[in-house]
């Protein structure tokens, strides 16, 4: 008998219920509020990040209306990451969770993890709505000078 093989329909919820369990359980491990300081302990958790991430607020990896970039220091992921964040949130770390939370999927499972999956990654780490996330997101976005 031949093992089953899953759909495209069944890896995509299996992945998103796997996320979800992911972020729940880093919520739970660092804290229910997810501020500046627990968002850099969740990135050395290797329960969650599975591979090492440094920060940098550099613009020059991002492109046009990006606020972030996980940009790889070598040919394998294990090599780890450094998250570029766009300088205009340095001072602000209230906004860094969203901005982290985001990438971690990508980071994780490289291309698999888009769009869908960093919103729900991220909405569910951060305890809020999807829709709230990605508008949250999209302000944030938006608010960068010289880039609208």
């Amino acid at each position: 008998m031949k093992p089953h093989v899953p759909s495209p329909e069944e890896a995509r919820v299996a992945l998103h219920e796997h996320l979800v369990d992911k972020a729940t359980s880093a919520r739970l491990r660092h804290g229910l509020l997810i501020d500046a300081d627990a968002i850099l302990r969740i990135l050395n958790d290797r329960e969650t990040v599975r591979y090492p991430v440094e920060i940098a607020f550099d613009a020059d990896p991002l492109e046009p209306g990006e606020f972030a970039y996980p940009q790889p220091l070598g040919e394998h992921p294990a090599d780890g990451f450094r998250l570029c964040l766009h300088p205009w949130f340095q001072p602000t770390p209230e906004v860094w969770p969203l901005l982290i939370a985001y990438h971690i999927p990508t980071i994780n499972y490289g291309e698999i993890g888009g769009p869908a999956e960093a919103e729900l990654f991220g909405a569910t780490l951060l305890g809020i709505d999807r829709d709230e996330y990605y508008n949250a997101l999209c302000e944030l976005a938006d608010s960068i000078p010289g880039e609208n």
